[in-house]
This record gives structure tokens, sequence and C-alpha cells, in this order.
């Protein structure tokens, strides 16, 4: 195309284009400024934060300005209105990538940071097809044209001008001189421009040097002797006691106990912290759910994006480790996926017993509602502990049993949606919330009726447990992962400010106590009670984070206690009765608000060392030595040339994607690649059943019947009420001719799974095959053909 015939853009031109791309800068801030006002969370549009606003914006679009002239110049020279194309492409972009971190920000309240580097691809679709609905991508299509829109709109207006706006040539010194300007200007991230912010966060993380200087190889490794804090406050008994850990999804100290923010939602819990030992000042160490785990369980370090997303585990000791090795039971419940977040492979690390997640429930039990995107997390907290409490307990041995609950997340769909947010409004109808509480109530009545909701089902299961034999020897401990994050928060320690409960039919006494904790001092404190009892095989020494719980009543803190805000982002420290936050110290008083700030250089110190040792413990296999462990679990290794083949057919970041590619491949009978993938799939997700299914068809194809029902059986083991394991080894009983075994797997289906109905055909043809005493099977390969239509899709 001849584009002579086109005039070139000069600088003045521009001027218009920058000056539009700040216009559609301040609408965006201004919709920020609107969205939090309406959901009660700042009381003012037009305040100071916002003309602070304004001039970071004026920053970020001066430097973007000054970048793109040169580009703009190189394109608009070699050939006319390419410059000018190129840069309302690359502004229409930012407006865009700017609208969406702002819609991040109103819903989470903290900016999109390096966490965003935390998280599998994965991850990140899972948590976004079950946190949205079909109208948020059609408002996200809508939101796209309409700023694009506007940005051509404004451009236009500015045209209208250009005679008054064409004396600010040359533009590039006035940009450059207010960008300036901004480097003086204090900014928080309500006021700073998010995609400036996500910029630099990154930018910071990748150059930050973490060096360990230290000549000690284990930092962390000490004396095994913690004081019994708890000890006092137990009648414990001959036998061990039964412990039972529920972590509820965003039960944050702000709703729950005496004084809380926006009390009267947990009434079931608010009543047991009355009866129990009860920490009303505990921090949980990580700002999100993927923390809790390794923090509660094993007062572990966090690793660059949090313990469980290293790629290969240090060796470590835990609370499920430890009990395990004094002869408990240990278990696992969640109504979710439990490869989200490597819980899985977490569990798989520690030799968990029993783990049960999304994929094991059943028909009998009901998914929480989809959203009207038609996705769904799982099942609710309810569904959850009935079948928790459907499933066998062996008698006479100790068990381990933790529960993680989901229904107080977002989407926030819980059962009888209408009549807990009737609940909600009778709630508000009493009076005791006003102001910007009550304002942020309403407009949050989903979330607050799913608080009610989560309570009920708690009530439920503690009820539920009266009933079994062995109640009177078991000790609950139930905490929040974090705090709710759409709610408003007061600082930035609210999202780690959670309730601690200890409740028992051993206590022999309760108490509220009010110095500062963190779950880092869990596993330590119930370790150091039970050892004092039961003379526990502890390892010699040990290599906890965290130390005995404090159980002062009067407010206080003496401990050092690291947190970390979002994967990739430890931020925050708190030592003694100070933390550090985003460069800044503030006192924090007995009602866990933040004090006027001091200087920074100590705290700031101590939070370096501690990026240090924690960056060198976790990537050098640093937490305590190879003769401490008690159960290591080895990453599965692959050769240079299989991890070039596995990455040209797969990009290791969907399970369910792998599962498909390694099946094609064991339908195209390339069964050695089929294994090698189904392998690799499972050193990222263990909890991938249907990977696991797949190898032992793919093993009785080849004729390795042994191999293949070793397979099916762990299968089963791993999930008794999934259906596909029991079909798949039906299969491969009635191929080999073991009659016997496939009737015993009558009843062991008919007892552990619902879905019973669907593989009848293959129990009738069981059933058929052991009557046929006298015939003669034919114990030939089974015809690949057909065993594609019994692989269930």
């Amino acid at each position: 195309m001849n584009t002579s015939q086109y005039d070139r853009y000069t600088l003045k031109q521009y001027t218009l284009l920058i000056i539009s791309f700040f216009g559609c800068l301040m609408l965006l801030t201004l919709y920020q400024y609107a969205t939090l006002y309406f959901k009660g969370v700042v009381d003012i549009i037009f305040g100071s934060s916002f003309f602070i606003a304004a001039i970071h914006q004026i920053g970020f679009a001066s430097i973007v300005g000054v970048i793109l002239t040169f580009p703009f110049n190189f394109w608009e020279n070699l050939r006319p209105r390419y410059g000018f194309n190129l840069v309302f492409a690359l502004l229409a972009m930012l407006l865009i990538v700017e609208a969406m971190l702002i819609s991040y920000y109103c819903t989470a309240l903290v900016p999109l940071g390096s966490d965003l580097l935390g998280y599998s691809f994965e991850d990140i679709k899972t948590t976004i097809v079950n946190s949205s609905s079909a109208w948020m991508y059609v408002s996200l299509l809508v939101g796209i044209a309409f700023i694009i829109g506007l940005f051509l709109g404004l451009y236009r207006i500015t045209s209208k001008y250009y005679h008054h706006i064409s004396r600010m040539y040359p533009f590039t010194i006035i940009l450059f001189s207010l960008f300036m300007m901004t480097l003086f200007v204090n900014g928080k991230p309500i006021n700073q421009n998010k995609t400036q912010y996500l910029a630099l966060n990154l930018y910071e993380t990748s150059t930050e040097d973490t060096s360990y200087t230290s000549d000690v190889e284990y930092p962390l490794l000490k004396s095994k002797k913690i004081e019994n804090t708890l000890g006092a406050f137990f009648n414990l008994k001959d036998e061990k006691p039964n412990l039972v850990f529920i972590m509820v999804e965003g039960l944050g100290r702000d709703f729950m106990g005496e004084g809380a923010e926006y009390q009267g939602f947990t009434p079931f819990l608010d009543a047991l912290s009355e009866k129990s030992l009860y920490w009303e000042n505990c921090l949980s160490n990580t700002g999100r759910t993927f923390g809790i785990l390794p923090s509660l369980m094993g007062s572990l370090p966090f690793g660059k994006s949090g313990f469980m997303e290293l790629d290969k585990y240090p060796n470590k000791m835990t609370l499920y480790s430890i009990l395990k090795n004094n002869g408990y039971y240990t278990s696992f419940y969640q109504g979710t996926n439990s490869s989200f977040d490597n819980v899985d492979r977490f569990l798989l690390s520690e030799n968990v017993d029993f783990v049960l997640d999304k994929s094991g429930f059943g028909s009998k039990f009901t998914l929480q509602a989809e959203d009207a995107a038609g996705s769904t997390w799982g099942y609710p907290d309810g569904e959850l502990f009935k079948k928790s409490m459907s499933l066998p307990r062996k008698a006479g041995q100790p068990r381990m049993e933790v529960y993680m609950t989901i229904s107080t997340h977002e989407p926030f769909i819980p059962p009888k949606k209408e009549y807990y947010r009737r609940e909600v409004d009778n709630i508000l109808a009493k009076g005791q919330h006003q102001g910007k509480i009550r304002k942020v109530i309403e407009k949050n009545e989903d979330v607050f009726a799913t608080l009610l909701y989560t309570d009920d089902a708690l009530k439920y299961v503690f009820e539920a447990y009266k009933s079994q034999p062995d109640y009177d020897n078991t000790i609950f401990i139930i905490t929040g992962d974090h705090r709710l994050i759409p709610i408003p928060q007061r600082n930035n320690l609210s999202r780690f400010h959670v309730p601690l409960i200890i409740f028992s039919p051993l206590l022999n006494s309760t108490k509220k106590m009010s110095a500062i904790n963190s779950h880092f001092d869990v596993t330590p404190s119930l370790l150091a009670m039970l050892q004092s009892t039961y003379e526990l095989k502890m390892p010699k020494k040990v290599a906890w984070m965290g130390s005995a719980l404090d159980t002062q009543s009067e407010f206080r803190c003496i401990k050092d206690i690291p947190l970390m805000r979002n994967k990739n982002e430890l931020k925050e420290f708190v030592s003694g009765e100070k933390v550090y936050s985003d460069g800044s110290v503030f006192s924090i008083d007995k009602y866990m608000d933040l004090g006027s700030s001091f200087g920074s250089s100590k705290l700031e110190s101590k939070l370096e060392n501690f990026k240090s040792m924690n960056a060198y413990v976790t990537s050098n296999n640093k937490i305590i030595p190879d003769s401490l462990a008690i159960f290591t679990v080895p990453k599965e290794r692959f050769t240079d040339s299989e991890t070039v083949w596995i990455n040209s057919v797969y990009n290791g970041q969907d399970s369910d994607k792998g599962y498909f590619v390694a099946r094609k491949l064991a339908f195209d009978s390339q069964y050695d690649k089929a294994l090698l993938l189904c392998r690799y799939n499972l050193s990222n997700a263990p909890s991938h059943i249907d990977t696991k299914i797949l190898m032992g068809r793919i093993n009785v194809w080849r004729g390795n019947y042994d191999k293949s029902i070793e397979i099916l059986k762990s299968c089963i083991s791993m999930n008794p009420n999934y259906i596909d394991s029991y079909a798949a080894l039906f299969d491969v009983y009635f191929w080999s001719g073991r009659n016997k075994e496939a009737l015993e797997l009558i009843d062991q289906v008919e007892q552990n799974s619902s879905g019973v109905a669907e593989i009848a055909d293959k129990i009738a043809r069981a059933r058929r095959a052991t009557r046929k005493k006298d015939t003669t099977m034919n114990f030939n390969l089974p015809n690949r053909t057909q065993s594609k239509i019994s692989l269930r899709l």
C-alpha cells in the first residue's frame, strides 16, 4: 500500500495522544475510588488520596510518554502513521491492563504484585473460573471495548482544542519534569498506578539479593526442648489423644469473638471460644491459603513462593510425620481439588494415610452451587463434614485429622443462600452494626451469609464428633488460614490476624489470651505437651520457625514473626510490639491497630536476614540433615532427552491436559511415551487419579497384569469412592481370569462407592464369569480397541 499519501504525525499530535491517555487513567482512578466508596472501604471519593493518585497518574503518563517518544518518531519517519498507530495500540493495551489491575485491587483490596509469579497457570485458571461468573466475562469484553472507545473519543475531543494544546510543545521536557515530581510524592497502594506497582514489584523481586553469608550450615536447627505451656490446662489420659484441626477459609479475628468488628455472624464459634483456650491475637504467617499447612503443621520456612511451591522439598519434620511415627493414623479432608497449591504433593511427602478431596465424595453428596459461569470449587463445608463423619474410623488407634474448608471463599454461594441472607438481615435489624460497618455488611451480604453457613457447619461437625466413642479423648484446634480478602481491612496486619481456639473435653480450665502468637507456634507447643506425657519418639533436634505458645492474658509480643503477604511477597515482619511493612515501622497496640511509624532500619535488617536464611535453607536442603528426616519422598527424575520430549508435547501447567495427551499416546500404542508422560504428570500432581488409572490400563495392555493390579489397588486405597478405579480393576480381573478377586471387589465397591450403578455391567460380567466354572477362559492380551471403550472419559 502506498503510504506517501498520508501526512506524517508530529510530536504535536503525539501530545494529544498522551493527554488522552492521562485522561483515561484519571477516569479509571475515579472508577476505583467510586467502587471503593460504594463498597464502604473509603469514606470519600475526592479526598487527599484521590489527588495524590492523580499526581501518580500524571507521573506514569509522563514516563510512558517519554519512553514511547522514540518508537513514535522512528516508525513515523519510516512510514507515515505507523508510529501513531503503534503508540495508540500500546497505550490502549496499558489502559486495559490498568483497568484489570484496578478491578483486582477493588476486589482483593491489595494490588497485584510479584505474587503473580508464585501461581501456576493451572492455579490461576482454577481461581478465575471458580471465583467469577459469566457476567464477569461479558463485563470484561464490554470493558475492553469501552476503554478503547473512550481513549479514541478523548483523542478526538482533545483534537478540537489543537491550537491550545499545541502550545505545550516541546512536550517531552514537560513530561520528564512531571515524572520527576512524582518521585517526591509518597504513595500507598490505593493511590499508586497499579501497572507501575506490578512492574516495579516484579523487578524488585527478580533483583533481590538473598545471599547467605553465615557459616552456620543448619541455621534453624536447635534443641528439641520447648517449654510445655499447654500441659497445665489439660488432664491427659493414658491413651494418646486424637487431634482434629479445622482450618477455616477466611476466618479473620474481625469476624469472631468479643470486640470483633463484624461480630454476630459466628455465634457457635463465639460460644466455643468461651469454653476453650482462646488466643485472640494469633497471626497466620501467610496472607493466603498456600501457607497454612506448612506453617501450622510444620512450623516451616516459606521458600521463595511458599513452601509447597518448592520444586523439590528439603528434608523436614512436621506434626504429621512425627505423630505417624508414633502410631497415629493421619488424614486430610477438603472439598476441593487437592492438587491446588500442591497440597497433594505436601501430604504425599508426609506419608499421610488418607486424603479426601473433591474426587472422593460420590453422588450422595451435593456440590457447591455453580456460579453463573457454571463453575464450582467443590463441596461446601457442610457436605465435607458429613462425608468425613460417614467414613469408618479404626478403634484403638490415635488419629490426627485435618480439615480445610472452602465455603467462605469467592464466589460466596452457600447452600440455602436465601435463608442465610434473611439471617443477615435479622442480625442487622438488631441495630448493633451502624455506620460504615453496616454499610460494608449490606454491600457484602453474601459474604456474611456464607459465614453464618460455615458456622452452622462447624456446629454440626462438633455435634457429630460427640457421638464418636473417643470424643472425650480428642483435642480440637480451630483457626483461620487468613482474613477474608473482600472485606475492607483496617491496616496491613489485618489480613494475618486470625483467632486460634483449642477446645477439648480434656481441658481442666479455659482462658482467653491476648499475647501475640502465630501458626508457627502450634506444632512445637502440641508436641511439647505430648512429649512430656507420652515420651514420644522425637528427633534429637528440631528446626521449628516458632516456639511455645505464649499464654499471657495481657497483650504483649515477645516473638519475631515473619509474614508472607502473597506468594513472592515477604514484606512484613513483626518483632516485639512493632511491625515492619512496606518500608515503614508501626507500633502495635492491644487492639491490633497500628500507630505512628518509627525508623525502619533495625526491623528491615531482621527481615532481610530472614529472607537470606529462608532462601538458603529451602533451596539448599538445609532445614535439617538427612539423619533427622522421618520421611523422604524423592522427586521423580528425568533425563535431559526425556525432559526435552516432555516439554515438546506438554507445558506442565495443566495436569488434566497432561492426562489427555498421555491417553492419546496410549491409544496410538505409544505406551512407553504415554507412561513417561504419566510419571511426569504424577510428579507434579500426585493426586491426579485418572493419570494413575491410565498407567494401570497401559500396563494391562502390555500384559503386565500384576503391575496393573498393584497400581489400580493403590488408586482405590487413595480414593475408595472413585468408581473409575473399580471399573478398570474389574476389567483387569476379567482379562486375567481372576474371578475370585473380582467377587471380593464387588463387596468392596458396594461398601465404599455410591457409583455402583455406573459399572453394573462389569459387576454382572464378573458374576457370570464365576458361574462358568467349567469354561476355559481365554487369557490372551485384551483387545485394545475394546479396552478403549471401557476407558472412561
